[in-house]
């Protein structure tokens, strides 16, 4: 993936890093913002990794968790249904947010989208 945004020229702005959401070589604070396309279902200790994505992003921060397919409809996709333990679902989400720096402020699961939007808090 890094090597299509290279071809894409996505370094032209910023540079790109493969590294490990649990210890980013970044400081604390370096960071407006993060963009989480896919991510959230993939974190291995997802209330430590937000926690790591708080500290590299300063207060008032913006954190987007984005997939281009709802809940429902990529559970329909693999044959499953939605289950009250997903993490994806916002009174789960909402409190882990809240556990590890952020402040929900948008929640959007549409067939066509799931995107949350969130503010690092001070």
């Amino acid at each position: 993936m890094l090597e299509a945004a290279v071809r894409a020229g996505r370094d032209r702005h910023g540079r790109l890093l493969l590294t490990d959401v649990a210890a980013l070589p970044l400081r604390t604070g370096a960071l407006d913002a993060v963009f989480g396309a896919g991510l959230i279902s993939h974190l291995p200790e997802p209330a430590a990794d937000l926690r790591e994505l708080a500290r590299v992003v300063r207060p008032g921060g913006l954190l987007a968790l984005f997939h281009p397919i709802g809940r429902a409809a990529l559970a329909a996709r693999h044959g499953r249904q939605i289950t009250p333990d997903d993490l994806r679902a916002e009174p789960n989400l909402r409190p882990l947010l809240a556990a590890s720096g952020w402040r929900m402020t948008s929640y959007v699961d549409e067939d066509a989208r799931f995107l949350v939007l969130a503010v690092r808090e001070d």
